[in-house]
């Protein structure tokens, strides 16, 4: 090998002259351009994440925001002691948010910064458990909600508590106030509203179902708090829905989760957990430690893990604040609401969602209004051989039977994307409309689906 490597071609040099090690621990050192060349070019083989519209997670961020990222890649914000401004970030972050969720004392409240909001809905969960649990519960506690993301699921099952979900009935799409009172008793630690549903975007009537618990708190004696995930929702409705009353403005919410890299902005690994009072976390929950040279109290999860996403998600708080937030959502907005439009002009589609703020978050979900010679599985896969990314799937049981799409609108993706988006859903449609791909469940991601009778192609509308 030449001594002066740095002056070959990288791509003479001997570590690309066979495959990235793939079976075990590799024996041999390779020189850092080679190593990072490998691993760059096999990404390429991941989609365009801005054209990703089945994740509500963030794509973009600014470069001052990518700056501060890489200035904390050491920082450990579970150390205190050693970075306390980091910790004062923090605390700073949990009094905006608590501010925002109109919590009664925004100074006095605890909270914390999460990896996302999965684990913010878990300690969450475990506040309302622990809190059955020393008023006296006893058998098996349970928590009842409408269709939720997986991580309720998982919080049912690691932490042994029975899950209740109120199925879909008649043309609706979430759990209503009027269905809860059946899956509700003595045992019941919380109900969870979904703020921001992930199967259609559509925000949950959390005032309804603190009224409907009122009422059977006046007729049983039972009273049951509220945790709202508002994971997608809750760094929306407080800019662009203020009057909808679905925070801690009810006295029956206890704690609410939110993902700060979804619709707060904030690069991926950001989330929050927010108690309305300090006395709605129990103490248990609370670890007081020495460690790394100071004593601290910790109620996460997860231990050690990076500062920069909670010091970026700060960044974004003062950058922007209650103005532009609201501008940049509001924005948001616009845009899922023009690709609404575009969609429901084809006459193809009926809207479930089309974006509207007072509704849902900023999502767009649709159905297939009639029979066509094609399927939504057919659409999303077309799409996907032109680099787009929207997720196809069936509704959730009682409603099985029923596929929908639904393309998440995000921070970055602009007026011009739409239209590029819009005409290649055109171009996809008459592909379709003539020629019918008619995938199986399998290829379709084991998903169940029939093709069905086809409309004329000269009665399809052009998307935009």
């Amino acid at each position: 090998m030449p001594e002066d490597i740095e002056a070959d071609d990288l791509f003479a040099m001997a570590g690309l002259q066979h495959g990235a090690p793939r079976a075990g621990f590799p024996d041999k050192e390779m020189f850092a351009q080679v190593a990072y060349q490998l691993v760059h070019d096999e990404l390429l083989l991941d989609g365009v994440s801005r054209m990703n519209l089945a994740t509500f997670c963030t794509t973009w961020t600014d470069d001052y925001a990518r700056r501060l990222m890489a200035e904390s890649l050491d920082k450990n914000i579970v150390d205190k002691d050693e970075y306390p401004q980091t910790a004062e970030l923090e605390k700073r972050g949990v009094r905006m948010v608590a501010d925002l969720w109109n919590a009664p004392d925004p100074a006095t409240v605890l909270g914390t910064s999460t990896i996302g909001s999965s684990e913010a809905a878990m300690l969450g969960g475990l506040a309302a458990k622990f809190r059955w649990r020393a008023r006296g519960g006893q058998g098996t506690p349970n928590f009842v909600c409408g269709p939720v993301q997986v991580c309720w699921e998982k919080f049912a099952r690691y932490f042994d508590v029975e899950i209740r979900q109120v199925p879909l009935r008649g043309d609706h799409y979430m759990m209503r106030p009027e269905d809860i009172a059946a899956y509700c008793d003595a045992n019941t630690i919380m109900v969870v509203p979904t703020f921001g549903q992930t199967f259609t975007g559509l925000f949950e009537d959390v005032a309804g179902i603190s009224k409907a618990l009122d009422d059977i708190q006046a007729a049983t004696g039972v009273d049951i708090p509220i945790h709202v995930d508002a994971a997608s929702g809750g760094f929306l409705a407080p800019f662009c829905a203020p009057d909808l009353v679905w925070d801690f403005r009810l006295p029956r919410v206890k704690s609410i989760n939110a993902s700060g890299h979804k619709t707060g902005l904030a690069p991926l690994g950001a989330g929050w957990a927010i108690w309305r009072e300090p006395a709605d976390l129990p103490q248990e929950l609370i670890f007081n430690v020495d460690y790394l040279g100071g004593a601290m109290a910790t109620f996460n999860l997860n231990f050690s893990r990076p500062g920069g996403q909670a010091i970026t998600q700060y960044y974004d708080f003062i950058r922007l604040g209650r103005l532009g937030y609201t501008r940049v959502q509001s924005e948001i907005y616009r845009v899922a609401q023009y690709l609404a439009e575009g969609l429901e002009a084809t006459g193809l589609f009926d809207m479930i969602h089309g974006g509207d703020p007072n509704r849902g978050i900023t999502a767009v979900s649709w159905r297939l209004r009639g029979e066509q010679n094609f399927n939504l599985y057919d659409l999303s896969d077309r799409l996907r051989s032109r680099g787009w990314l929207i997720a196809a799937y069936p509704l959730p049981a009682d409603r099985g039977e029923e596929t929908i799409m639904r393309a998440v609108i995000r921070h970055g993706f602009t007026h011009d994307m739409v239209e590029l988006l819009l005409a290649d859903m055109d171009r996809c449609l008459t592909v379709l409309c003539k020629h019918a791909l008619g995938l199986s469940s399998a290829e379709a991601g084991g998903f169940t689906h029939s093709a069905t009778a086809a409309v004329p192609i000269e009665q399809v509308a052009p998307v935009r």
